[in-house]
């Protein structure tokens, strides 16, 4: 398993840079990062998140057809009306707060060979896609909630986290 970096890494605040080669070495390491989200129980996991500042993410919901490795994505059309849904992060472990979203999404990609595919979404697929593609920005969950809502959710997160290092 690789290691999961946490918030007030800096890494998770980087801009990515897009994937050129689609070779062995991408695909090891997207299987470890399928793994790895795997093990910690997540449902998507980006780059960033394991410490590489490259344009991957990975996404299972454990639903058939909707394991899937998204290579250099960009969101090409989000629907107007938008939803409330409970989110977490392996990031930001802990900690939950609802987030409000595009209900329906098309995203475009490449598998890890390098051939384009283009994916319509909604529901967990399209909330996940959408989370996940934050993180190739620098951004976390906490990002979109208000200051108030946010800062309720870092304290909560320090307060659980400093617990576990005693």
């Amino acid at each position: 398993m690789l290691d999961i970096f946490t918030i007030g890494d800096d890494v998770l605040r980087q801009q990515t840079v897009p994937v050129k080669e689609f070779d062995d070495a991408l695909r090891l390491l997207v299987d470890a990062m399928f793994d790895t989200m795997m093990e910690a129980d997540g449902v998507g996991l980006a780059a960033p998140q394991i410490g590489v500042s490259k344009r991957i993410f990975v996404v299972d919901t454990r639903r058939e057809g909707e394991r899937i490795a998204f290579i250099n994505p960009e969101i090409i059309q989000s629907s107007p009306d938008s939803v409330p849904y409970e989110e977490g992060c392996l990031s930001v472990p802990g900690v939950y707060h609802d987030v409000l979203r595009p209900s329906r999404i098309v995203v475009q990609a490449q598998d890890v060979r390098g051939k384009n595919f283009t994916v319509n979404a909604d529901g967990v697929l399209a909330r996940v896609i959408q989370h996940e593609n934050d993180h190739l920005y620098g951004k976390l969950f906490v990002d979109r909630l208000t200051e108030d809502e946010r800062e309720k959710v870092l304290q909560q997160y320090n307060r659980k986290h400093r617990r576990k290092r005693k």
